[in-house]
This record gives structure tokens, sequence and C-alpha cells, in this order.
């Protein structure tokens, strides 16, 4: 048998990638901003073919993947955020709409987009992950940009 296996490519030198960090809960997204451009550079991806901008909190990030999809400029994007529980159902449609709306924009654009909003109980478990998640989404996003190019 002779399967065509796609191996995982985390090679990012000449990808051209675009992040957005929601500023809400600033503290948070730094940590994730700077796990996610660390690895972006390990990974071989150029400072200048990084694109990066911040917009208020968690519902505007997706407006902002949508303009950079459709830019034509970018082989993939990440979205960086903390959406932290509160005492009023707030956090639920925050939660769940800022990530249709990423999931929406990937999947109507055909550009990848790493979704590394943190949606947790408390600041404590939010502060745990963000350099890790900020990490992974630099990985999933390269993956995902060369898996689709190996698509095509």
């Amino acid at each position: 048998m002779s399967i065509r296996e796609l191996e995982p490519n985390l090679a990012g030198r000449g990808l051209r990638v675009g992040v957005v960090q929601a500023r809400f809960n600033q503290d948070i997204g730094e940590g994730l901003r700077s796990g996610c451009l660390a690895e972006l550079t390990r990974l071989g991806v150029a400072d200048a073919d990084v694109t990066y901008a911040t917009v208020p909190g968690a519902l505007e990030l997706p407006l902002t993947l949508q303009a950079m999809a459709q830019s034509g400029r970018f082989d993939a994007l990440v979205a960086l955020g903390a959406v932290i529980r509160g005492e009023t159902y707030h956090f639920e449609i925050v939660s769940n709409e800022s990530a249709r709306g990423i999931t929406d924009v990937q999947l109507n654009s055909g550009v990848p987009i790493a979704n590394a909003v943190l949606t947790t109980e408390n600041d404590d478990q939010a502060l745990v992950r963000m350099v890790q998640k900020g990490t992974e989404a630099a990985q999933a996003a390269i993956e995902m940009a060369n898996l689709l190019k190996a698509l095509k």
C-alpha cells in the first residue's frame, strides 16, 4: 500500500503571519504574545514577516482577522486573548461568539487561524497557561500554513 502521508512541518521560513491580540486582560495577553512571538522566531519566521495588531477585546478579534485574511498578505493568523469568567452571563457570550467568529473567518477565507483565546475560570488559570498557549498557537499556525500549501 502506498499512502501519501503529509508530515507535520513546523518550518516557518518565508511564511507571513499576522498576530492579533485583545488588550482586555492585558497582562495575560502579553504572556500569550511573548510565547507566540518567541516561538515564531524559533520556527524561522522573520520579524519582517510578522504583523502584530491589538484590538480592545475578544469580540473585536474576528473582524480584524477577517481584514487580514482578505488582504491576501498572510499565510496564517493567530488570535490572542483571555476571557475570564465573571459573575454574569457575559463570559459565555464573549467566549462563544469570539470563537465562532474566528472559526467563521478561517473557514470562509481559507487562511488558517490559531485560536489562542484563553477562556478560564480565574486569573490564576490563565497565568499558568498563557506562555504555553501562545507557543502552541505559533506552532499550530505554522503547521497549518505548511499543510495547506502541501495540499495545493
